[in-house]
């Protein structure tokens, strides 16, 4: 079996875009249409021959529509042997038609739960009968075309003008694979939204079922969105993938305005850049400089290009071909001076004509345009392939304020050292461990990242501070008078003398550790104030 002739189409749509002017092709072609409930009525309202699914049945719609397809000649028509004589006969016997071409896409499940859809408003957007169809068509492939995706239809009608009315068994088949991997993908966010738990789907409230966020069994649902050039390194490829549903925001769901293509790695430094500056949304104009993951220069200023000059202070060597992320539109001034160094990337909620003026001038550089940053606390998952398996956790959106610090030493941080510390512990969140950052008035002085051991990275920041100095042509390095973060417990005393070394006057972090008091002590010796967090934040 090859080519196939579409003479009767079974036309039952959710989404409506598309399908009048699909069913006006085929009625052109004299395919006989059937259809249901609403798509049946745009069909008729524009003026085409059409037959209703009860006509063919010889059952009426019912139960709210929940029963209307689920019936032997539908299926029958679908699922039918055409060259087996054994089907053909109980075809004959039975009064059941052939189907050829099925038109389906299932009622909106994930966009009932994305809005926030009562219990009952998602019950009812669980589709049955249309999954059913699209299954018995899929298997069928050799005889039956099943198309799911309004995006489809323009090359379905391309198959049929190319083939005299008839499909391609290719085309079927590349059809099929598309439609199980849409009803895979329905289901999968189904078993997701019953594995949460919630009160959604327990009227008995979330008391009632103490439901894991981890189910027993985990099904993931995404797209192919692009794929790219390669992966982390030219030897791999790569893809991005979005997931299924309207609800995601991020760098794939980012404008880009100008530049190449995204890599792989723009990808995972772009999504850097804007977790770390979500942190700071909806507060003063605030610049993250990300290069291979890790922060290099972050800070927050009455504007946006004093945001910028303050953030490249900080290690203006290794920004160059970094990738940069703002919290508010740019501005022409602010795009003007990060033009002047190498820059791959540059993502910001908007920019004004002034800005898009000065960044066309670098044809290579990416602009990505958002709709607005993602809610740096959000809940989710995480998830990440070892050999043999996956792990999952949820995302760390633990957020410190000012209430939750404790004082541990004598001497009490002033308000400013207080800020500070809340500022370096916000970019240290998003430093790969061991993580140390300086920082101060707003802004990192110095930031160590990735090292073995906890000291080694308060060295590294020490050094880079230094060299901003000499290379600012400062008298002193922006350490001295700083905050120091670190993402988990200072293990010995050893973390204050780097403290100390770099001319700190506060240090926060985790606490927790065994030799807690000794590294107070050491803390109190120095007058060097300290508070602890009680939350920590490894990165790996």
């Amino acid at each position: 079996m090859t080519d196939v002739a579409i003479k009767r189409a079974l036309l039952s749509v959710s989404d409506k875009e598309g399908v009048v002017d699909l069913a006006r092709n085929l009625a052109g072609r004299g395919v006989e249409l059937v259809s249901t409930g609403g798509t049946a009525k745009a069909i008729r309202d524009a003026g085409l021959p059409v037959k209703d699914i009860s006509e063919l049945t010889g059952f009426p719609e019912m139960m709210d529509g929940r029963v209307k397809t689920l019936h032997p000649v539908v299926h029958g028509g679908l699922l039918a042997v055409r060259d087996n004589a054994e089907h053909v006969a109980a075809m004959e016997a039975h009064g059941i038609g052939a189907i050829d071409l099925l038109v389906v896409n299932l009622y909106p499940f994930e966009q009932t739960v994305a809005r926030g859809g009562t219990r009952e408003e998602i019950v009812e957007n669980i589709d049955i009968g249309g999954p059913a169809m699209v299954r018995s068509s899929a298997k069928n492939h050799d005889f039956v075309t099943i198309v799911t995706d309004p995006a489809d239809y323009a090359e379905l009608l391309a198959e049929l003008e190319a083939l005299d009315g008839k499909t391609s068994l290719a085309f079927r088949t590349r059809m099929a694979g598309k439609a199980y991997a849409r009803t895979a993908a329905y289901d999968s966010a189904i078993a997701t939204w019953f594995a949460q738990g919630d009160a959604y789907t327990n009227p008995l409230g979330p008391e009632a079922l103490k439901a894991t966020p981890f189910p027993e069994s985990m099904t993931l649902a995404f797209a192919k969105q692009d794929e790219l050039r390669y992966g982390e390194n030219p030897h791999q490829s790569a893809a991005v993938y979005v997931p299924r549903g309207p609800s995601a925001m991020g760098i794939p769901q980012a404008r880009q305005v100008q530049g190449k293509e995204l890599s792989y790695n723009n990808f995972n430094d772009a999504d850097a850049a804007l977790e770390l500056v979500s942190e700071f949304a909806g507060g003063d104009p605030a610049i993250a400089i990300i290069k291979h993951a890790n922060p290099c220069g972050v800070a927050q200023a009455p504007s946006l290009l004093e945001a910028w000059q303050q953030a490249l202070a900080c290690d203006s060597v290794s920004a160059f071909g970094g990738i940069v992320a703002c919290n508010r539109a740019l501005d022409g001034a602010t795009a003007e001076a990060i033009c002047e160094i190498f820059t791959e990337v540059v993502i910001a909620p908007g920019a004004d004509d002034a800005a898009l003026a000065a960044f066309s001038a670098k044809k290579n550089l990416r602009l990505l345009l958002i709709d607005a940053l993602p809610q740096a606390n959000r809940p989710g998952m995480q998830m990440k392939t070892i050999a043999g398996g996956m792990l999952l956790q949820s995302r760390d959106n633990g957020d410190i304020g000012l209430a939750d610090l404790k004082v541990v030493t004598k001497r009490q941080p002033t308000e400013q050292e207080l800020a500070d510390c809340l500022f370096a512990w916000k970019v240290a969140k998003h430093v790969k461990s061991n993580a140390i950052v300086f920082a101060k008035d707003g802004a990192t002085a110095g930031i160590g990242a990735g090292q073995m051991n906890r000291r080694d990275s308060g060295r590294i920041a020490n050094v880079r501070a230094q060299e901003a100095a000499e290379i600012a042509g400062w008298s002193a390095s922006r350490t001295q008078g700083s905050a120091m973060a670190s993402d988990a417990f200072l293990p010995f005393a050893d973390g204050i003398e780097v403290a100390l070394d770099a001319g700190a006057s506060v240090v926060i972090q985790p606490g927790g550790a065994m030799r807690d008091e000794e590294v107070i002590a050491a803390a109190d010796a120095a007058g060097l104030a300290m508070v602890f967090t009680g939350m920590r934040h490894f990165r790996h």
